[in-house]
């Protein structure tokens, strides 16, 4: 992993999307990647045929921007970690998303509003948007960890075939940090499988792989999300890794909801990785 994009917006979870990052870099060697976004209001676009700006208020603009994000990087990025930063006219989803796509980015790391399940956390949002169409891993941030790690790290899935891709993601992601990797399939009452059945499916999933460290589990819960949850508390877990299919954004696990419903729950870190 060399670059990481980190979109800002100068709120608390860019604050929070950022440390995150420095950490990542730190340990990966990684150059950061800031991303400012200015969307246009409509009256600026043709600004010499009465608009209701002129171009030395848009030039003022700029630059008080500027001087916002060098700070920004200044108060979050030590002169220990390569960092770069752009400023880009563009609505905020598609352009993060042709940002990345320019510098080749191999991690999006974004913050997400709010801290508890009663908040709208990610569905809608720029963040959600991003995660539906990004062909990059995407980290979502929900809460500022000032004890981040990446030592244990749940990977959910159905370990089907379709999976793969995934997976080898996922792996090239947790190798970099030496974590330890806790697979987990979770059934339920409606998709039961027994456990036997369930360890095996997990094994020939993982079968052409040469595994770090990790561990097995198969968890038993009322639902897939709840099951997710539940687990990671018990082993108090550093991440939790997902897979989503880009027609569903953040609804794609086992079910159309799983994601989505985890997204407004789990404070954890959520790395994403699209199918």
């Amino acid at each position: 992993m060399k670059k990481i994009l980190v979109p800002i917006d100068f709120s608390k979870k860019s604050e929070y999307a950022s440390k995150m990052a420095a950490k990542i870099a730190k340990k990966s060697n990684s150059s950061i990647y800031l991303l400012h976004l200015i969307e246009v209001p409509t009256g600026a676009v043709d600004m010499g045929n009465g608009s209701n700006f002129s171009i030395p208020e848009v030039m003022l603009y700029l630059r008080k921007v500027k001087e916002r994000v060098l700070k920004f990087k200044e108060t979050f990025f030590d002169d220990t970690i390569d960092v770069h930063h752009s400023i880009w006219f563009q609505k905020p989803f598609e352009g993060i998303l042709k940002y990345a796509d320019k510098i080749n980015a191999n991690l999006i790391v974004m913050g997400s509003k709010g801290h508890s399940e009663f908040d709208e956390i990610l569905i809608g949002s720029n963040t959600e948007k991003v995660v539906r169409r990004s062909k990059r891993p995407v980290i979502v941030v929900k809460k500022d960890d000032k004890k981040f790690k990446l030592k244990d790290i749940v990977f959910a899935s159905s370990f089907k075939k379709d999976n793969h891709e995934v997976f080898s993601k996922f792996l090239d992601f947790a190798n970099q940090f030496n974590s330890k990797i806790h697979l987990l399939k979770v059934n339920t009452p409606t998709q039961f499988e027994s456990t036997q059945n369930s360890t095996e499916k997990i094994k020939d999933f993982i079968g052409a792989y040469k595994m770090p460290k990790h561990t097995i589990n198969i968890y038993n819960d009322t639902s897939i999300q709840g099951g997710i949850l539940n687990f990671s508390r018990d082993i108090n877990s550093d991440l939790i890794a997902l897979s989503t299919h880009g027609r569903s954004g953040l609804s794609h696990l086992f079910s159309a909801s799983v994601t989505k419903k985890l997204s407004k729950k789990a404070l954890k870190p959520m790395l994403t990785i699209k199918i």
